[in-house]
């Protein structure tokens, strides 16, 4: 599941709301061991992905660094270059 939390910190353009979101959504969906909740935990859920993600977007807004920002589209080269190495068939 958590696969698809991916670094946020130093893109240029910044992480948009929608990545934090799903960053959110996956944790969430880790810690409750669930990807869809029932309708009596649904609000707690809810409440957490948004606190986590307001909390996420803090904190890369905080974070400093010398490090020139990253290419997003080199950066998804190279996670699709390791999945198909991790997946290739023999």
């Amino acid at each position: 599941m958590c696969r698809n939390i991916h670094t946020l910190h130093n893109f240029e353009p910044p992480a948009s709301h929608d990545e934090v979101h799903a960053a959110a959504l996956q944790y969430v969906r880790k810690v409750s061991g669930s990807t869809v909740p029932s309708q009596a935990n649904r609000e707690a859920f809810d409440r957490a992905v948004e606190e986590i993600a307001h909390a996420t977007r803090h904190l890369l807004d905080a974070l400093v660094t010398s490090a020139p920002p990253k290419d997003r589209e080199v950066e998804a080269e190279k996670r699709r270059a390791r999945s198909a190495e991790r997946y290739a068939t023999a």
